[in-house]
């Protein structure tokens, strides 16, 4: 868009201001050559003044974009790793990193309009004192009261229409100030683009249809993190199954299954299904400890994992996982919830994210202690919905509690 303003708009208004003020001058001398000697004699400072303030917008813009993509380097790759920051709950200094940066573009965007006024604010001093001295040259020499011997005849008709073009003399460079700062911007990121114009676009790679999941493998996988380290572990699930990660608090069951779901690269090993190949992410349906809450209603937060279910099927779904009761206290589906969950308990925004993973309808469920901060009874229910959805889907669990470790196929322990 910069390069486009400053071609379309810059480049014709900068060929105007060259010619412009030659055709001016070239109209007004038959009437007063003196007249027309002024108007091109004070070119120069106005031409020094544009080269002044257009060297700060310069400047401006160059720090203006560098702002710009510093930026939108932090965004995308921010949002890039946005499973992994979930991950590890740092949601909050993200959120401040990318403020920060915000702002800074804000101040580098006052900086550029600064600089731009400043510009035109110097075109308009130039172009207004020498008007001012064609004028002073006008009025003296029909009053009589030049300071020297009048240089040529002037009567008030010329005088009129030498003062009545003498704007239009400075017009030209005064639209050029106006536009100085698309070129700034244009010339700006073109410069930044100057790397990648010889780079041809990656063409599209016909992508191929994910083989049908056999099940989860995972061999030799060894995860690092400053203090701890997990493996290597080796563990192979059915295509219909339940197993039981289990361990103490920071064995690293939370990492694994975060490695298993792609958010957390791996040191060593191979993550697959049964037959060896790799897992994709359509496959994999992730209940972790702190799902993700959007503002707005509970139904669109569970209908983000199947945003053409019924809302039929949502509202089973929720009161499948133990959500009845608070669906009829707080108004169903329409009840309203933020981003931080405000009102909910830690079950029940467990068994949100649960509900989630259950509508994807996507054949691995990995579950983050899903019957944490539930009591017995519902933790039972748990359990015992789990153990169905086995018939059906692979699932991994990490948990510490011993009805759902009783109730898995297999116990994996770090």
């Amino acid at each position: 868009m910069a390069i486009e303003n400053r071609d379309v708009r810059f480049s014709p208004v900068r060929l105007n201001a060259v010619i412009g003020p030659l055709v001016v001058a070239a109209i007004v001398a038959p009437a007063s050559w003196v007249a027309a000697l002024i108007m091109l004699a004070t070119l120069l400072p106005f031409v020094l003044g544009s080269i002044l303030a257009g060297t700060a917008a310069r400047r401006a813009s160059e720090r203006q974009l560098a702002a710009l993509a510093a930026l939108s380097g932090l965004f995308v790759d921010r949002l890039t790793h946005l499973p992994l920051i979930r991950h590890f709950g740092a949601e909050t200094r993200i959120s401040r990193q990318v403020r920060d940066a915000t702002h800074e573009v804000a101040d580098r965007t006052v900086s550029v309009l600064r600089a731009a006024f400043l510009s035109n604010a110097v075109l308009e001093f130039f172009s207004a004192l020498s008007i001012a001295l064609v004028a002073v040259y006008c009025g003296f020499s029909l009053l009589g009261l030049l300071p020297f011997r009048a240089p040529e005849t002037l009567t008030l008709v010329p005088a009129f229409f030498v003062l009545a073009m003498a704007p239009e003399f400075y017009l030209p460079m005064r639209r050029l100030a106006a536009a100085y700062h698309e070129k700034q911007l244009g010339e700006a990121a073109e410069t930044a683009l100057e790397p990648l114009r010889d780079a041809l676009p990656a063409s599209p790679l016909p992508g191929n249809a994910p083989a049908p999941f056999s099940g989860l493998r995972v061999a030799d996988l060894t995860l690092a993190f400053p203090g701890i380290s997990v493996g290597p572990l080796d563990f192979s699930l059915s295509r219909h199954d339940l197993v039981a990660l289990t361990g103490p608090t920071g064995s690293g069951k939370t990492s694994t299954l975060a490695a298993i779901a792609g958010q957390v690269a791996p040191n060593s090993g191979q993550i697959c299904d049964r037959v060896g190949a790799p897992l994709v992410s359509s496959q994999i349906a992730w209940a972790a400890q702190r799902p993700l809450l959007l503002t707005g209603t509970l139904g669109e937060n569970l209908a983000l994992a199947a945003p053409d279910a019924p809302r039929e099927e949502i509202l089973a779904v929720a009161e499948r996982v133990g959500l009845g009761a608070m669906l009829a206290r707080r108004g169903g589906l329409d009840m309203a919830i933020d981003h931080n969950g405000s009102g909910l308990s830690g079950g029940e925004r467990r068994r949100i994210g649960l509900a989630r993973a259950i509508l994807s309808d996507r054949p691995l469920l990995l579950c983050d202690e899903p019957t944490a901060d539930l009591d017995t009874a519902s933790a039972a229910a748990i359990v015992a919905l789990l153990s169905d959805l086995s018939r059906r889907r692979c699932i991994l669990v990490a948990t510490h509690d011993p009805a759902m470790t009783a109730a898995a196929r297999q116990e994996i322990a770090l």
